[in-house]
C-alpha cells in the first residue's frame, strides 16, 4: 500500500465525498468540516476462480487467446482417447464454447496470442514436423497461414497482438533462447533472453512484456520459478515465481501486471505479478496442467482444459475456470 510520503509532489483531488466513477490508479483526499480527513484509492481487490462453459472436446496441450474472459479461443492440441493431433477451434462467449473454423494444421505443444477476432499461434509439433515454423493468423471467421518463423520450434511463447508479438523460446534439440519479434508481415530476430525455457508462459507487448516459468535445461527437464522482463531494448531477470510451474494458462497486458495458475507440477495455485514480486492468490478449483494460452489481463483471464494428472484420456478435463478480480476503494495511510 502507499503512503502520503510515495504520493508527495504528485496533484491529488480533494472531494467532500468517493467520486461516482473512480478508475484504477485514482487517488483522491475526502475532507470534510470538522472530520478526518482520509484519503482513498481504486485498486484491485481480491480475485476468484469460478466455473464456465466446458469446451466441447476436451484437450491437452493447446493454445488459447483473448481479450477477456468472455472472448476467447481455444485451438489444437491433443484430444482423447489415442492423444491424436487436432485443428479444432472453439470460440467462448462467457457462458458456452462453440466450435468455429479449424486450424490450416493440426498442432499440439502450442500456446497462442490476440483477440477473439484477430489471434495467432506459430510453431508447435504438428504432424508432419515435430519443430514447425508454421504461422497462423485468425481473422475472426477463419484461420490463414502467414509468415512462417525463421527457425521452427515447438511451444513458442507468444505475447502481443496478431500484427505485434514476440515468439520466444521453445525446444528444438535443446532449450531455446532465441525471440524473434512479427510485425503482422515477417518474423526478425531480436535479442535474446537469457535463459532457455519449454513450455513457458508470456504476457504483455512487444514494447514491454514477460516470459516465464518452464521447463529449464538439464539432465532431465527441471520447472522453474525463473521470470525475465522486457523492457523494449533488453531482458533482465527479475523475481521468481514462488512455485515452479510451466505449461499453463496466462493473463497480462503489461510487463507490470499478470497472472499465471496451475501447470506441471500438478497444482492448483495461482500467482499475480505486480511489477516487482510474484504473490500467491485463490487457487483453482483443481490442480491441472498441460494447457497453455494467453487471455485477458491480470484481472480478468481463463484457464481452459488441460489435465488433473498425467495427460492421458481419462485425466483430460473440459472444464473452463474464468478468473475476476473486481476493483475495489482502499484507504491510504497519510502519516
Amino acid at each position: 500500500m502507499a503512503t502520503y510520503k510515495s504520493l508527495k509532489g504528485q496533484p491529488i483531488q480533494v472531494l467532500t465525498a468517493d467520486p461516482p466513477a473512480p478508475v484504477e490508479g485514482q487517488v483522491w483526499v475526502v475532507a470534510n468540516p470538522g472530520t478526518a480527513s482520509v484519503m482513498k484509492g481504486y485498486a484491485l481487490g481480491a480475485g476468484t476462480w469460478a466455473s464456465g462453459g466446458n469446451v466441447n472436446q476436451s484437450r491437452s496441450h493447446g493454445g488459447g487467446s483473448g481479450a477477456t474472459q468472455t472472448a476467447a479461443l481455444f485451438f489444437g492440441g491433443q484430444n482423447p482417447p489415442t492423444s491424436t493431433t487436432t485443428n479444432k477451434t472453439e470460440s467462448y462467449n462467457g457462458t458456452s464454447w462453440t466450435e468455429v473454423a479449424e486450424m490450416t494444421t493440426a498442432a499440439h505443444y502450442i500456446t497462442g496470442t490476440g483477440t477473439q477476432t484477430a489471434s495467432q499461434v506459430a510453431g508447435g509439433n504438428r504432424p508432419s514436423d515435430n519443430n514447425s515454423d508454421k504461422n497462423e493468423i485468425w481473422n475472426g471467421a477463419g484461420w490463414s497461414e502467414a509468415a512462417e518463423l525463421n527457425t521452427g520450434r515447438n511451444a513458442v511463447i507468444l505475447f502481443g497482438t496478431s500484427t505485434a508479438s514476440f515468439g520466444c523460446n521453445g525446444y528444438i534439440t535443446a532449450y531455446q533462447t532465441k525471440v524473434e519479434s512479427w510485425n503482422g508481415t515477417s518474423w526478425t530476430e531480436t535479442t535474446a533472453t537469457n535463459y532457455g525455457r519449454y513450455g513457458g508462459m508470456g504476457a504483455g507487448t512487444t514494447a514491454g512484456g514477460l516470459v516465464f516459468g518452464g521447463e529449464g535445461p538439464g539432465s532431465m527437464p527441471v520447472d522453474q520459478r525463473n521470470t525475465e522482463k522486457w523492457d523494449g531494448s533488453s531482458w533482465t531477470e527479475v523475481g521468481d515465481m514462488n512455485t515452479t510451474r510451466s505449461w499453463c494458462w496466462s493473463g497480462g497486458t503489461t510487463n507490470d501486471l499478470a497472472i499465471t495458475a496451475g501447470g506441471q507440477p500438478h497444482s492448483a495455485n495461482s500467482e499475480q505479478w505486480n511489477g516487482t514480486v510474484w504473490t500467491e492468490v485463490n487457487n483453482l478449483s483443481a490442480a491441472k496442467a498441460y494447457s497453455g494460452g494467453k487471455c485477458g489481463s491480470s484481472a480478468d483471464s481463463l484457464y481452459v482444459s488441460g489435465a488433473t494428472a498425467s495427460p492421458t484420456a481419462a485425466n483430460r478435463t473440459a472444464v473452463t475456470e474464468e478468473w475476476t478480480q473486481a476493483l475495489a476503494t482502499v484507504s491510504f495511510d497519510i502519516d
